[in-house]
């Protein structure tokens, strides 16, 4: 099956490097303080600059202003912002205006309830990150390793491309895939040596299992 693979949190040149030699379609940079994964602009901008022809870089942002949002696209060469806050739908058309790269909106999902929020934000957004909803006092609003019941999408689709995220590892991607019937994933602590140090192997053994799924899905 022909999945692409997003490798987020990259922090060091062997990370892209990994990332790429796996065959992952997507590279993801975090710009959130909180995060273990965060890095600073001219630290992605170095990142950014390694990724070759057919890695897309994707910057990952949480509810940030146009000033942050003006520096990091004047100082890092982006494919994708993806914003991972409480913006609103108008806040993803205003940024996918003014910067004039695609949006990708991450939506929380924990409960059927949580679903029409996704088809809302299709309509503004290039792309949907369908993620696991982050727990009540949670410090960091993604890459907290935790899934959510994937029964709640299984079938369901959408008027844009969608990213199944959450809770994701090399173990589990197959069967997340063959549920959800998901064409692109996205993993971050899931392929981590400890928090913000990927472990290359891990990488490259996530890429093969959401490439090559063999799973049954349990519904």
């Amino acid at each position: 099956m022909d999945v692409r693979v997003k490798i987020c949190g990259l922090t060091r040149p062997d990370d892209v490097e990994a990332a790429a030699s796996a065959g992952a379609a997507y590279g993801g940079f975090v710009f959130f303080p909180k995060s273990p994964r965060n890095v600073s602009l001219d630290v992605a901008r170095d990142l950014a600059s390694l990724a070759p022809v057919g890695l897309a870089k994707v910057a990952l942002v949480v509810n940030a202003d146009d000033a942050m949002l003006d520096a990091l696209c004047a100082t890092v060469p982006l494919d994708m912002l993806q914003l991972h806050g409480g913006e609103t739908p108008e806040r993803v058309a205003e940024v996918r205006a003014r910067y004039g790269l695609p949006v990708m909106k991450a939506v929380g999902v924990g409960e059927e309830a949580d679903l029409p929020k996704i088809g809302l934000y299709a309509q503004v957004a290039d792309q949907i990150l369908i993620d696991a909803k982050p727990p009540k006092n949670a410090d960091l609003p993604g890459g907290n390793g935790l899934a959510f019941d994937w029964r709640l999408i299984a079938g369901k689709r959408w008027a844009k491309p969608w990213m199944l995220a959450g809770g994701l590892n090399p173990d589990n991607v197959g069967d997340a895939i063959a549920m959800t019937g998901a064409r692109q994933v996205d993993v971050s602590s899931g392929v981590e040596a400890a928090p913000g140090l990927k472990d290359a192997s891990k990488i490259a053994q996530f890429v093969r299992n959401a490439r090559h799924v063999t799973a049954v899905p349990r519904l």
